[in-house]
């Protein structure tokens, strides 16, 4: 009997030392409480053996792992007249948010993490509530709604951050993810079709753009195009002027010379003119003989004035 009850204490006392023995996995960290009082090296991975129950406590802290929590409205709110997530904006107009944050231990303060790790996710939330508050209450519901998802996020990473800097719970932020901004049901077919408004008078003022944008285009490529036709016919003009100031001063000179030798050098001059002018007007059918008319009298040429075209 008593060699029993040894061996019975035997067992009993050997199960109770294995309650010291810890495995360790790999991309965790022990955080070893010796009677309640953190002890400042760490359990690395691997099988950490230290006192038994009651003595050591072995909290493993996976120090790689990203935590989130979601923060704001779920469509279950139990019936509250202001449900969780529901926030004001500038203009007094309700706008549904939620949002997720993303975190995890910060590096070197393990023992913090491990201490405070039943209130973190309360701590952060109440955290991020009130500055997604904040930045919902400083914005109207339409900036609210247009720029939420985009521009929110950083904010609140970065307020929360700073306002957790001197809690020493072991977190690091990484990332807040805006996933709703909304309004609430009773109100967002009005919103809606606000919103469709909005982005019908944003596709106009678009179009409006890029219309007076091509015009513009347009309107450049035809003033470099008559420029460069002003710019030729200019040049072509002041060549043909130069021409026929050469050539008019070629004849003078030759009318000088000629007035010398021959008094009527001038009406042969006239008489040469006047015969290529005679020849082009024959060329083009407007000179003609005009033998048909000579009559006894003379010439003889009746001229009526053409009547008005009647219509048919």
């Amino acid at each position: 009997m008593r060699k029993t009850l040894l061996v019975l204490i035997a067992l009993v006392l050997g199960f109770y030392l294995l309650t010291g023995f810890t495995q360790i996995r790999p991309g965790e960290k022990g955080v070893i409480r010796r009677f309640g009082k953190p002890l400042p090296q760490l359990a690395d991975p691997g099988l950490f053996i230290g006192l038994p129950y009651g003595m050591d406590r072995v909290d493993r802290i996976a120090v790689d792992k990203v935590n989130n929590i979601a923060v704001g409205f779920f469509e279950d709110d139990g019936g509250k007249p202001l449900p969780p997530g529901q926030m004001l904006t500038g203009d007094n107009n309700l706008v549904n948010v939620q949002v997720t944050v993303y975190y995890k231990v910060e590096p070197g303060m393990e023992v913090d993490f491990a201490i405070n790790a039943p209130i973190i996710p309360e701590f952060l939330k109440r955290y991020v509530e009130s500055e997604t508050a904040m930045w919902i209450a400083s914005k109207t519901v339409d900036e609210a709604l247009l720029l939420g998802k985009i521009s929110m996020g950083p904010v609140i990473l970065d307020k929360t951050t700073q306002r957790i800097q001197g809690c020493n719970l072991g977190v690091q932020l990484l990332d807040v993810r805006v996933s709703l901004v909304a309004p609430p049901d009773e109100v967002k077919p009005s919103f809606d079709s606000v919103a469709r408004a909005q982005t019908a008078v944003t596709t106009l003022l678009n179009k409006a753009e890029q219309d007076t944008e091509s015009k513009l285009r347009q309107s450049e490529s035809d003033k470099f195009r008559l420029e460069q036709e002003t710019l030729a016919l200019t040049n072509t003009m002041i060549l043909q002027a130069n021409k026929d100031a050469e050539r008019f001063l070629a004849r003078l000179q030759q009318y000088l010379e000629g007035r010398k030798t021959n008094p009527d050098y001038l009406l042969q001059i006239w008489q040469e003119e006047r015969g290529k002018i005679f020849a082009k007007l024959r060329d083009q059918g407007n000179l003609g003989l005009l033998d048909q008319y000579l009559g006894a009298g003379g010439l003889e040429i009746n001229l009526m004035p053409l009547g008005p075209k009647t219509k048919p």
